[in-house]
């Protein structure tokens, strides 16, 4: 099963780290998804930019209503995602733990719908 991980933090706390802190973090992230890679667990993945630089479309009674940011105000953000494949939920949940922004932020875990062949 494909279970999508979905990366929250704040933005402002992240800028707020120093070069080194920030380089610290990166670094732990390219060990785990090293790991992962190396396992076959991950499918995909991606580093959002800021929520800033987000924008929002909403179709309402056929009129399209597009906005800059995200949909709502939030201190956490999606900030990125992993896609993994696990043969568990308890899997998933493992790897989501060790993602460094479960630390300070959050990390939902998705399992992805599985489509019937038409």
């Amino acid at each position: 099963m494909q279970y999508l991980l979905l990366i929250y933090g704040s933005d402002e706390e992240w800028a707020a780290l120093d070069a080194d802190e920030q380089r610290g973090i990166y670094a732990r992230y390219g060990e785990l998804e090293r790991e992962l890679n190396a396992a076959g667990a991950i499918t995909g993945g991606a580093e959002l930019r800021p929520a800033a630089t987000a924008t929002t479309v909403r179709v309402r009674n056929g009129e399209t209503l597009v906005t800059d940011g995200p949909f709502a105000e939030t201190r956490e953000q999606l900030g990125g995602f992993f896609q993994v494949e696990c043969g568990s939920m308890k899997e998933a949940l493992e790897i989501a733990r060790r993602i460094p922004t479960a630390e300070h932020g959050a990390v939902e875990v998705r399992p992805q719908h599985v489509r019937a062949e038409a």
